[in-house]
């Protein structure tokens, strides 16, 4: 979720008294840090960890009700006590998250690069599935879930909370105040400045899936619910209206984040990395359903970017700014997918224009930072500080960074470019964050292996990935339509090689079946850029197009049989590229699909779009089945029995100590 820092909250009133103060200095903080440590190769190790967030579950078996928990607070208390006695040993750690029904667990420690740490993910990951629901009743569970069916609907938490219309940091219709994190000010806080802000409550209208008898027009009356005008204004005919930050941030997902081993190669990363946002987003889709409406969407993306949509009417374009307003129209949500590539070989994919703030342009130009980069973050500080403490105004820009990571953190786009902490040992980073949470810790393991491989792979092979930033915004929004995986054609790079690019890489293309015209590969610039990419299927991307495309999975088969890996790795993650594989090509539903043909064949579905108690009942009660592993699921997941464990092998780890203490582990 971002920065957490401790103090007392201030108002937006407030806040906008030091919405220049804080963009001055985090502007101040940034280029400390930037000169400081951008020359520096700080780190010698490609290390990586994920975030997996989870939903706390009240089970009602007499009653066929599932409500979500409202017991963050508590468990976490429990949850993180290990982790500050041992902070150096500890395997696991865990954060709050937006909701008071959501825990985030992460590995105590980032994994490293030897390829048997890839064998120690989901061994990880289920140790934090195990802490977790050791803590809970019997009638409890917790569940690695996406978006709750029921969000929003009546009595959907435990305890039963009414919402608040007329008071609170939201108002929402449908969504509590206590619903919300109330053991850290920094999410009530976010909730009431967004809100503030933007000079309204934040508007999501999600396509209604039309079912045989949905209503049509599908519309709903929110009177009873207290509805002053707003909703009814607001909400759109054939869409489920949601009003608050909740319905977005109350979702969970998984992230993964990188360290590179110097700020040139984190850039690569965060470059080479973004046209695959879509691709994975398509792939992992989970969330079908919102507020107990079956939706037309797949996926969370955009109900995100709508609930934390601060923008106000002159900024969204809807209202005419007024001369001399500093108002300036922005296109986009703070929650939503990049505007521009970070390496000066990617500028020429550039084709949107960026708002930007000039002056503080210029002051990063003058201070010796490069255009790209000097775009960059004169882009994220086009936006408002959100959530300020009074503790915090007043800072030492050369060893505090709170000022610039208060807005670094507000901006929520698909990749983000994390600079190291002062006075820390931690290096330049990226993080990755598109992907959808899974059910099964083998399945979270499985997508977080495939996209630490892609790291290796491209940086490896130097390959390229780039095309148009329109494009990938393109793709962005036919990812998150229904059945994607299947049915969506996305913009993707024909010719993979780059002008540098080892002759193994080339090597691996061939041996993958598909073609390599070395000169379609370099950068000549009299190439057209658009020629460089065409549309394929997600099958296409991941599988391979005969002879015209490797295909992802068969490129990571390729590097693989180039580099050391123990058998038992090997074995792991050849059942973790299978899923990828299988979903891909259809012969595996996505979870959101799975959902979707649950609900059409549940005995208690009408036909009309709703999922109602009962179904959500016996949804939630199979998934968590699923998840501990009482029960199989063919259509979703492959028979897997993957060798993860929850250590290095003693020699390796042995050896691994030894080579971090010299300094070698990337060898």
């Amino acid at each position: 979720m971002g920065l957490l820092s401790d103090g007392s909250p201030l108002s937006w009133e407030e806040t906008k008294k030091w919405v220049d103060h804080v963009r001055k200095h985090g502007i101040l903080q940034f280029i400390h840090q930037y000169k400081k440590l951008s020359k520096t190769n700080i780190c010698d190790e490609l290390k990586y960890g994920d975030e997996v967030e989870y939903n706390l579950i009240q089970l009602d078996h007499k009653n066929r009700k599932v409500k979500l928990l409202l017991d963050a607070s508590t468990i976490l208390d429990d949850l993180q006590r290990d982790e500050k006695a041992n902070p150096e040993t500890n395997r696991t750690a865990w954060r709050p998250e937006y909701a008071s029904y959501m825990v985030e667990g992460t590995p105590g420690k980032p994994y490293g690069s030897l390829m048997a740490h890839f064998n120690i993910v989901e061994a990880n990951m289920r140790k934090r599935r195990e802490e977790l629901l050791t803590l809970l009743k019997p009638d409890q569970t917790a569940l690695a879930f996406t978006s709750f069916p029921r969000v929003g609907c009546k009595g959907f938490t435990e305890p039963h909370y009414e919402p608040t219309p007329g008071a609170g940091s939201s108002k929402s219709l449908f969504f509590p105040e206590e619903a919300i994190m109330q053991a850290h000010p920094r999410f009530s806080t976010l909730t009431r400045n967004i809100r503030e802000r933007r000079g309204e409550k934040v508007v999501i209208n999600v396509p209604v899936f039309k079912d045989k008898k949905t209503p049509s027009p599908f519309t709903e009356d929110f009177n009873a619910l207290g509805d002053d005008g707003e909703a009814a204004a607001a909400s759109k005919s054939d869409h489920i209206y949601l009003d608050c930050m909740g319905f977005g941030m109350g979702c969970s997902c998984l992230q993964m984040t990188f360290q590179a081993c110097c700020i040139t190669e984190a850039r690569q990363l965060y470059d080479q990395l973004t046209p695959l946002c879509p691709i994975v987003m398509a792939l992992s889709a989970a969330s079908p359903i919102y507020r107990g409406y079956l939706a037309d969407i797949d996926c969370r993306w955009s109900v995100i970017a709508g609930s934390v949509d601060d923008r106000t009417k002159e900024e969204r374009g809807e209202k005419e700014i007024s001369e001399g307003s500093k108002a300036r129209r922005i296109y986009k949500s703070r929650y939503d997918s990049i505007d521009s590539y970070l390496s000066q070989e990617s500028c020429r994919y550039n084709d949107i224009d960026v708002v930007i703030d000039p002056e503080i342009y210029k002051q990063l130009q003058e201070a010796g930072i490069d255009k790209l980069m000097s775009q960059h973050i004169a882009h994220l500080f086009i936006r408002d500080p959100i959530s300020l403490f009074s503790e915090k105004i007043n800072q030492n820009d050369e060893e505090d960074t709170d000022h610039f990571e208060n807005i670094q953190s507000t901006n929520w786009q698909t990749m983000r470019f994390k600079p190291p902490p002062p006075n820390s040992k931690i290096g330049w980073r990226v993080e990755f964050r598109p992907t959808e949470v899974q059910l099964t810790d083998f399945e979270n393991a499985a997508f977080t292996v495939f996209i630490v491989l892609m790291t290796r792979v491209i940086l490896s092979f130097n390959l390229n990935f780039l095309i148009h930033i329109s494009k990938v915004d393109e793709n962005m929004k036919t990812a998150q339509v229904r059945d994607a995986v299947r049915q969506g054609k996305f913009y993707f790079r024909k010719d993979l090689l780059s002008g540098t690019s080892p002759q193994m890489a080339a090597d691996c293309i061939k041996r993958c079946g598909a073609k390599c015209d070395a000169k379609k590969c370099d950068n000549d610039k009299k190439y057209n850029v658009e020629d460089e990419y065409t549309m394929m299927t997600v099958d296409e991307i991941i599988n391979g197009k005969g002879n015209e495309f490797p295909g992802l999975v068969p490129l990571i088969d390729k590097y693989l049989d180039n580099v050391e890996c123990d058998v038992d790795t090997r074995c792991t993650i050849s059942q973790y590229l299978k899923l990828i594989k299988m979903r891909a090509s259809g012969e595996l539903m996505t979870m959101a699909r799975w959902i979707r043909e649950f609900v059409a064949n549940h005995p208690s579905y009408k036909q009309n779009s709703v999922v109602n108690d009962d179904i959500t009942y016996d949804l939630i009660c199979k998934c968590d089945n699923i998840s501990r592993g009482l029960e199989d699921c063919d259509e979703l997941i492959p028979l897997y029995n993957t060798r993860s464990q929850d250590d290095l092998p003693p020699a390796l780890t042995k050896y691994y100590n030894a080579l971090s203490t010299n300094g070698k582990t990337n060898g």
